[in-house]
């Protein structure tokens, strides 16, 4: 044979034994991983759910991180729910840090938020406006247990199906801030009269209205192996917490009985690895649980927020027997920082401050110390705030962070303009700075307005919106 022809023979024969030894591309397929970690504090840490906090003096229910990591094969990404009142900046990126060495998550695709339970302790900072200088004994252990629960849940990584649902539970909601007939019930601790007050009298004659919206959806993700087993399923609800407990007693409110419960009606119990229940904190500094027209008669301790948490939990159960469920979906994760100017007290403000804090003029508020305090903070704080914005994406279910305790109407806002077909808010996520008011309900006035409670900027809000619509917009986009 005519050498060059065995060679060309060769070549071919060797093509084609190589192109039928290669397998098929593989599909694609999801990778998912949860795990809690006990972050409890010792008794006798303040709880600091009031303006005066004391030390806790026993233990209702352990209060955790609940860690879900997912993977798609091109980004890997974290998200964690802490039971706290508020964590602050510098403390999430210490344990962002930690967890990333581990587990080669970057800083910017991992979440960490609080849920705002009023029955624990906080770990931020005393001014708000400016980093803590150093950390104190619980908040170097919550950095070290959160890292820790993200640690485990990427260990935990398998494959596994994924599905996103939602269902409006409007019935526990109820904006807190109400218009009132002019009277003592509006003052506030500068000598001024607002047009609203935050959780007024129940029952009162002079009620008139509520001043904003509710948002009733709950929306939620679940994850299961590849065989069927529950690994986890991560719910959103805009309630600022349901509350109820006995005093000096440590408590993950509601959120973890409706961790508990979903797992109970998944049949989820008892596990290899176990189930994770979380449910995160939507855009709820205006909402709460009590309906002021028509005031509920008293409770044992912790019936309301059981009642509250099973229902919602019910719900979502029921909606979950629905779910398509699918291997793999596309994951994103955009992360942004945006810097924000600090309120800074007026002259007239810091004088009277000053006179009220020396003693040199008596206090005619019950809480006009406490603000004065608040505002020579502000005036001897920073200039502004950087703080940290993320959105995600998980197949067509969208999720936008803030790290305030923001006003449902932000949250509908950003949810109508969101190009995905569900959206979800998590509030005091990779922060805590107080409240954020829109600069609507700033002219209205009320506790959640006040200088000292809302520390930035008035049209916060507004920059804070078009920034994460943005962000939502370019995940869809899939840039």
């Amino acid at each position: 044979m005519n050498s060059q022809i065995f060679r060309t023979l060769a070549a071919g024969c060797l093509v084609w034994m190589t192109a039928a030894s290669l397998p098929a591309d593989e599909p694609k397929q999801l990778q998912a991983g949860a795990a809690t970690s006990n972050i409890t504090p010792l008794i006798g840490e303040p709880l600091v759910g009031g303006f005066s906090p004391e030390p806790s003096q026993s233990i209702h229910d352990e209060l955790n991180a609940r860690c879900l990591v997912l993977d798609d094969g091109q980004t890997r990404l974290g998200i964690v729910v802490c039971d706290n009142l508020s964590i602050a900046r510098e403390i999430c990126d210490e344990a962002k840090k930690l967890a990333s060495a581990a587990t080669g998550i970057p800083v910017d695709r991992i979440l960490i938020s609080a849920t705002h339970t009023h029955s624990g302790p906080a770990a931020r900072s005393k001014n708000l406006a400016q980093p803590t200088a150093e950390l104190n004994q619980y908040q170097h252990f919550l950095v070290r247990r959160i890292a820790d629960g993200l640690i485990r849940a990427n260990k935990n990584l398998q494959p596994a199906k994924l599905a996103f649902g939602s269902v409006e539970v409007p019935e526990h909601l109820n904006n807190r801030r109400w218009r009132m007939e002019p009277g003592p019930d509006l003052e506030n601790p500068f000598g001024g009269i607002d047009q609203v007050r935050m959780n007024p009298p129940a029952g009162s004659p002079k009620l008139i209205e509520p001043a904003g919206p509710i948002d009733p959806q709950v929306a939620f993700l679940s994850v299961r192996a590849k065989d069927g087993r529950p690994l986890a399923l991560l719910a959103n609800y805009s309630l600022h917490y349901v509350g109820g407990t006995r005093a000096h007693e440590v408590s993950a409110d509601y959120f973890a009985m409706f961790a508990d419960r979903v797992q109970e009606l998944l049949k989820a119990d008892r596990l290899d690895p176990p189930f994770v229940g979380m449910l995160s904190n939507g855009t709820s500094g205006d909402i709460n649980n009590i309906n002021f027209r028509q005031p509920r008669p008293r409770q044992p301790p912790y019936a309301q927020m059981r009642y509250v948490a099973h229902d919602v939990a019910g719900k979502v159960a029921a909606a979950h027997e629905a779910l398509q469920f699918q291997d793999w979906v596309p994951l994103g994760m955009v992360q942004r920082e945006l810097t924000l100017a600090t309120r800074k007290p007026t002259p007239e403000i810091v004088e009277w401050a000053e006179k009220l804090v020396s003693g040199a003029s008596p206090s005619v508020h019950r809480l006009d110390k406490f603000y004065a305090q608040r505002a020579l903070d502000l005036k001897n704080g920073p200039d502004s705030v950087t703080i940290v914005l993320q959105a995600l994406r998980i197949g067509e279910l969208g999720i936008a962070t803030t790290p305030f305790e923001t006003f449902c109407e932000t949250g509908l806002e950003i949810k109508r303009r969101s190009p995905f077909a569900t959206t979800c808010t998590i509030e005091l996520a990779n922060g805590g700075y107080g409240y954020l008011p829109t600069p609507e309900q700033h002219r209205l006035g009320g506790y959640e307005t006040w200088l000292g409670t809302s520390r930035v900027e008035i049209e916060a809000s507004r920059k804070l919106t078009e920034q994460l619509v943005a962000m939502l917009e370019q995940l869809k986009a899939g840039k």
